[in-house]
């Protein structure tokens, strides 16, 4: 029986991109990974986010913005930042949690230009199955962390 990894996706407001990967995660290795996410600077929940992960399946509705405080206290074997900002502002983290960077681009940012709700949401689906590709690609992107886990 493989390891449970514990993997914190780390992004700026904890709002969209961050929950999706923890979404993906729940819902695609749920019995390799025990997916957390968090925010150097957290905000709400994006309710576009929740609607376009809803589509594919996914119910993120019950979750909520946390901040890294809120996570500190979990030994964490992976930490995934998914954009630039969570990147530069990543603490270290005790033990041996690798630190991996793989950014996305910024739905509600590519959103505030769009000229329709529909074209909205089209950036927030693409930037969701960008990280279900992502995330599907996960395991091995943690390969060796499995031996290390207890």
């Amino acid at each position: 029986m493989e390891a449970t990894l514990r993997v914190l996706f780390l992004c700026t407001g904890n709002s969209c991109r961050s929950q999706m990967a923890e979404g993906w995660t729940r819902r695609l290795l749920r019995e390799r990974i025990e997916p957390y996410s968090a925010g150097v600077a957290p905000g709400a929940l994006d309710p576009r986010a929740v609607a376009v992960m809803a589509e594919a399946g996914v119910d993120i509705s019950a979750h909520s913005a946390k901040g890294l405080a809120e996570v500190l206290e979990v030994s964490f074997d992976g930490v995934v930042t998914v954009c630039d900002a969570a990147r530069e502002s990543c603490p270290v983290f005790p033990g041996r949690a690798r630190v991996l960077h793989r950014a996305f681009d910024d739905p509600p940012r590519l959103a505030a230009a769009a000229a329709s709700e529909r074209e909205a949401l089209g950036h927030y689906r693409r930037v969701r199955d960008e990280i279900r590709a992502f995330v599907e690609t996960l395991p091995e992107s943690l390969a060796g962390l499995e031996e290390a886990a207890p």
